[in-house]
């Protein structure tokens, strides 16, 4: 298969790999970073501006927690959501809050089989409302509407 010299020359990804690049670029610079964009976008062209307010308030990129404790490790971490699962170099504390994540994982199973058992019984109890009322209204004798003959 032949390929242009300009089609060899792009990086691969395509032409909708820069905006990726843009975004890393700017999350591993922090908050300030973002807002600098935003601010040039409405100096120089103000509907990228306000794209860039848009999409910073989608993806709560105005937010400190947003990019971890700081520009550099929110680079390495996808936004603290592996800080989680890490070792902190404490054996004992590394085994308390793996227990202590199993047991809240088991209580918002049991939870939320709860809620789903909550929501059974109520549908089961409208239902029954329903054919209770339903059965009632076939067993009324249906009314005449015409009107008596007095002949």
């Amino acid at each position: 298969m032949y390929t242009t010299p300009a089609a060899a020359a792009r990086p691969a990804g395509g032409l909708l790999a820069w905006p990726r690049r843009a975004e890393t670029w700017l999350d591993g610079h922090g908050r300030k970073a973002w807002i600098t964009a935003m601010v040039l976008g409405f100096i120089f062209f103000w509907p990228v501006g306000l794209a860039l307010v848009a999409y910073m308030t989608i993806t709560n990129r105005w937010s400190r927690t947003m990019f971890g404790q700081s520009c550099r490790t929110s680079r390495h971490t996808h936004w603290g959501a592996q800080r989680v699962h890490s070792s902190s170099g404490n054996s004992a504390f590394d085994a308390y809050k793996a227990e202590t994540l199993r047991r809240l994982e088991e209580e918002q199973a049991a939870f939320e089989g709860f809620l789903n058992r909550l929501r059974e019984a109520k549908d089961k109890q409208e239902f029954d409302a329903f054919m209770e009322d339903r059965s009632r209204t076939a067993a009324r004798p249906v009314a005449d509407d015409r009107p008596a003959s007095d002949a």
